[in-house]
């Protein structure tokens, strides 16, 4: 399991350096927001599996960012520690109705902050909220999404899966192969900035698979911008030697070697223009078909 990544939206200099190299030494991967729009903005660019926020903040408060994190379908999912002056019963209550996970009221004890990061982290993946390596909406969370658009029209869903990851991961070893999946998860939600809207779902099924809701509308150009886009960066992710000769060697059953190529993405489309859907199974089995036909990779010659 990768590491965990946490936002601290702290404007105080002293107490937001002060979590940072706290968290770090404890093996979190840790990045700062001094400002509530910059919280956003960091959040867009790389999903934290945890934000503690701070509530009076230079721009926007923390109930706004808040407020906005759980309005917007990608984010809506990550724990919020809010972070107050006062330990108030009307501030609990705001920031309780906006879909807090906790809070801690300043000044605060480090130890039990820690304690409520861990807390907040094991709920949500216990829950099947996040994958841990991702950070990305999982289980349940995808599931609601399908019970959602089944009753809509004008959708697409998209199954995304990586070609020869297992062959990669058996010669890479698993440290490699998930830091493959936080710069797929990553790179899929840049191309949704790029070319999706702000309702988009993105979520991580599992393993090297991956989920895309988005409009019908769009959902043509952003697989192709995808695959592109996974082709041209993914090599960064081998050696120099595989890189050149375009396939690496991996270890059979028997005990010799097998060539397979450089991972590539395979992706179904089903939409309701298409084909009608009588329960959520039949939505991901029919884009799992549609996706298992654009597959290819498998050992080579």
């Amino acid at each position: 399991m990768g590491k965990s990544r946490l936002l601290i939206t702290e404007d105080d200099v002293d107490i937001s350096n002060m979590l940072k190299i706290y968290f770090t030494g404890l093996g979190y991967d840790v990045d700062i927001a001094m400002r509530g729009s910059e919280a956003l903005e960091k959040t867009r660019q790389a999903l934290p599996h945890l934000i503690v926020l701070d509530i009076m903040l230079p721009d926007i408060d923390g109930y706004e960012v808040c407020r906005t994190l759980r309005t917007n379908t990608r984010t809506s999912h990550i724990p919020v520690i809010f972070l107050t002056q006062r330990d108030e019963r009307s501030d609990r209550l705001q920031g309780l109705e906006l879909g807090a996970d906790d809070f801690i009221t300043k000044p605060f004890d480090i130890e039990e902050l820690k304690l409520r990061v861990q807390g907040a982290i094991r709920r949500s993946e216990r829950e099947s909220l996040t994958d841990p390596r991702s950070g990305l909406p999982a289980g349940r969370l995808i599931e609601e999404q399908l019970r959602r658009i089944i009753r809509e029209s004008g959708w697409a869903f998209i199954d995304l899966r990586i070609n020869d990851f297992e062959p990669f991961k058996d010669v890479y070893g698993f440290v490699a192969s998930d830091d493959v999946l936080r710069f797929t998860g990553m790179l899929i939600g840049e191309v949704l900035d790029e070319m999706g809207t702000s309702g988009d779902f993105l979520g991580h099924a599992g393993g090297d698979n991956f989920i895309i809701i988005t409009p019908e509308s769009v959902s043509a150009g952003i697989c192709q911008k995808i695959k592109s886009r996974f082709a041209d960066t993914i090599k960064t992710h081998y050696n120099f030697m595989d890189r050149q000769q375009g396939f690496i060697l991996a270890p059979t059953k028997g005990g010799g070697t097998q060539k397979f190529p450089l991972m590539t993405m395979a992706i179904g489309i089903v939409s309701p223009s298409q084909q009608s859907f009588s329960d959520i199974r039949e939505i991901t089995e029919l884009a799992a078909e549609a996706r298992r036909q654009d597959a290819g990779g498998g050992a080579l010659p």
